[in-house]
């Protein structure tokens, strides 16, 4: 059955079903997902996965409840388990006491997006994949699919937002054990772009065949590669735009906003909802909108959940409950990618970083260990594969005096969790020139 067409006929027998006094949220997810698993290069598993599912949240009297359930394969057993659910939500609510934070959307509004563009034939994918990886230790996991998303309310809402994407993550071993990451993923497929990141892939792959580079604790230029850029802000993601964290002064960057502390000039930092995968709305019912987190290095919009709104007088903007960027955007700058190393001179060439956490929460400090495809330079030269380094240092030096480009060039990351089921959060970076980075062992 058609994903639109099941949304809107499960939301048209809920809102008959309904009764006097209450009111519902209605959230839909679905995925058509095709995944290959590679080792060696090859394809060592293969496999497809449909699933449906709906959240429905009863609301009655300032009391409300929420309950999840799978969808089958007949319209007739769709609606039976949603009677059912209806049934049992109308039985917990009298035990269940009421919200006083609780904010229920009246406003009737309306969004449809849809973006199914063709996705790659898997065999012509396979057949690419090992002839020009087919001699390197390639481990990688292929997801591709269209994912459906809906929300409906009893206020007369709702939402649409289907879109295909393709993810490919793959790493690739030295024989030494050293290894590099790398992604590609998008809505059409470029079969010369995957080419290039394998040839760049093997190009660093050389390097980390060299004896590896232990640097004494200090400070370096760096160069951050847009993966390693994700980790940082991924991390700073996690109460940093959030309007909650703002008002219970939890968040990291409560001296920006206070005017005691600034980030770079260069830094523009967008919730960019227009175009994206992420839909325009969650389960909260309010629709989303493109949001300036960061606006030349000050502070611009945070992100407010309908929770939140209700909690500290704040407008809601449709930002999830845990108020994180779904769909963060930076503006790039003027560095070129043939001019990295160049203008690098000496220093660290970081492509990614792991285990990231606050050493100083309060003052923006950070700290978080080099990982993959990291190198030592000299003159603009990759010299050698860099051992893992510790780093500590404070978001207002990484992201503000010592920033200072970057790159023209933007890529795109989604994300690769499949827990229950895809994700569709993703993020558009550039990568960033540090005039210093503080690593500490």
């Amino acid at each position: 059955m058609d994903p639109l067409a099941q949304f809107e006929a499960l939301t048209e027998w809920l809102r008959g079903a309904l009764a006097a006094g209450e009111d519902f949220c209605l959230g839909y997810s679905a995925e058509s997902s095709e995944f290959i698993r590679f080792n060696q290069a090859r394809v060592r598993q293969a496999g497809q996965v449909q699933q449906a599912s709906l959240s429905l949240r009863l609301i009655r009297d300032g009391r409300h409840a929420e309950l999840q359930l799978s969808l089958g394969a007949t319209p007739e057993e769709d609606r039976r388990r949603l009677a059912d659910a209806l049934d049992q939500l109308r039985q917990l609510l009298p035990m269940l006491a009421a919200d006083p934070y609780l904010q229920f959307n009246r406003d009737a509004w309306r969004s449809q997006v849809v973006q199914l563009e063709p996705l790659p034939d898997s065999a012509a994918l396979v057949e690419q994949i090992g002839r020009e990886a087919g001699d390197l230790d390639l481990v990688g996991f292929y997801a591709a699919g269209p994912l459906s998303r809906g929300f409906a309310s009893s206020a007369g809402a709702f939402g649409w937002h289907q879109a295909s994407s393709f993810n490919f993550d793959w790493s690739l071993f030295h024989a030494n054990g050293q290894a590099l990451k790398a992604q590609y993923a998008g809505q059409r497929w470029d079969a010369e772009a995957l080419a290039r990141r394998l040839a760049q892939g093997r190009e660093q792959l050389a390097y980390l065949g060299r004896p590896v580079c232990t640097l004494q604790p200090g400070t370096y230029r760096a160069y951050l590669a847009p993966a390693a850029l994700q980790e940082i802000l991924e991390l700073l993601g996690w109460g940093g735009f959030s309007a909650r964290a703002l008002a219970e002064k939890d968040c990291p960057l409560q001296r920006l906003h206070s005017g005691e502390a600034r980030l770079s000039p260069l830094l523009h930092l967008q919730e960019q909802v227009t175009g994206a995968l992420t839909p325009g709305f969650f389960d909260e019912g309010y629709p989303r909108r493109d949001l300036e987190l960061i606006r030349a290095g000050r502070p611009g919009e945070p992100l407010v959940s309908a929770r939140s709104a209700a909690e500290y007088g704040l407008p809601a903007n449709g930002a999830s409950a845990w108020e994180s960027p779904e769909s963060l955007a930076m503006a790039g700058g003027e560095l070129t990618q043939d001019e990295i190393l160049a203008r690098l001179g000496t220093g660290l060439y970081i492509g990614n970083l792991w285990y990231l956490n606050y050493s100083d929460r309060p003052a923006a400090r950070i700290t978080g260990m080099t990982r993959f495809a990291c190198f030592w330079v000299e003159d603009g030269h990759i010299q050698a594969p860099l051992a893992s380094m510790r780093f500590d240092d404070s978001l207002y030096r990484l992201l503000g005096s010592q920033l200072e480009s970057l790159t023209r060039e933007r890529e795109l990351s989604l994300s690769t969790r499949t827990y229950r089921e895809r994700h569709n959060g993703s993020s558009l970076l550039p990568g960033a020139l540090l005039g210093q980075l503080s690593l500490t062992l």
